[in-house]
């Protein structure tokens, strides 16, 4: 079984502006309200797939509501925990350019956290977990990795999107995979991380810290991929992304969908890669119609 774990949700909402000028009134032209949160997002992409998962974490308040009521629309399982603050609205400005505000992170009181580590503990060999996004201020900096020591030797693949910190201490686990982007990637080590010869260097630092599998994702430049026997670069073709949003959670959920296929990395590699393009050409996420015609258009290279 996929689970996914969102500590941090939201309601994404999206407003479309023929421009942005502080100070002024403007009227949106479009608006789109979604639930949002990375571990949301490859419950969704994994949903889109055909692949079913169930989706953990925290909801509160009249947002919650309406994550969840979300959640049950698009058919996902989930076992989220109440809490009694609202969580938290992003939004996202869509004019010249695309402008995102992070809403405030409600408390999350013990006893939840209590429950949420009971529902870890259930998980069982052969089971993903996939822990990802921004971690409230009011639990440790270092959840991931208590929660990656809960099941250690369990037999549970642990796929960690992260960044800083909350990366840096999940390693010492030797997660499944992890997925950075050059930016989160060069954060982690204090370097600039520019090309993809430099993000398979910098990769391949993350395996020696205990990453099994590393993909980092360089927007325009397409993504990396390492582990200790094999290493590939991704190319795509330069278009305009319309759409950033959830990019990187299809990456993620398109290499767990082709593990569970049967795909080897490359294929799976070359499938992630077209996942996280797809949706970064749309303004929804990627599909499945939309990965396979795509795919062609991905240039895989074998790096020795």
């Amino acid at each position: 079984m996929i689970y996914t774990v969102t500590l941090n949700p939201s309601i994404d909402y999206h407003i479309w502006l023929s421009a942005l000028s502080q100070g002024t009134i403007h009227e949106a032209q479009k608006e789109w309200k979604v639930a949002g949160g990375k571990g949301i997002n490859v419950s969704k992409v994994l949903r889109a797939l055909g692949e079913d998962s169930t989706a953990l974490g925290f909801v509160g308040g009249f947002t919650g509501v309406f994550i969840q009521q979300q959640i049950e629309q698009a058919g996902i399982a989930h076992q989220f925990i109440r809490i009694q603050h609202d969580s938290r609205i992003n939004v996202k400005i869509k004019a010249e350019n695309e402008t995102d505000i992070s809403g405030v992170s409600p408390p999350v009181p013990e006893e939840a956290l209590e429950r949420l580590f009971a529902q870890i503990d259930r998980l069982q060999s052969g089971d993903y977990l996939v822990l990802a996004g921004s971690i409230p201020k009011s639990l440790p900096a270092d959840i991931y990795q208590m929660m990656m020591q809960r099941l250690r030797g369990k037999g549970v693949r642990i796929f960690l999107d992260a960044k800083g910190q909350a990366l840096k201490n999940g390693l010492a686990e030797e997660p499944f995979l992890i997925k950075p982007n050059h930016h989160e990637l060069g954060e982690l080590y204090g370097v600039t991380i520019a090309t993809p010869a430099e993000a398979i260097e910098w990769g391949r630092k993350a395996l020696q810290m205990g990453a099994q599998n590393v993909i980092v994702s360089m927007a325009g430049q397409g993504a990396v991929f390492v582990n200790q026997n094999e290493a590939y670069t991704a190319r795509i073709p330069q278009r305009k992304p319309i759409n950033s949003i959830g990019a990187g959670d299809s990456m993620v959920a398109g290499f767990l969908y082709a593990l569970t296929r049967g795909m080897n990395n490359e294929a799976a590699f070359r499938f992630a890669v077209a996942a996280g393009s797809t949706t970064a050409l749309s303004e929804g996420f990627c599909t499945l119609e939309k990965i396979e015609a795509f795919m062609q258009d991905v240039t895989i290279s074998v790096i020795s």
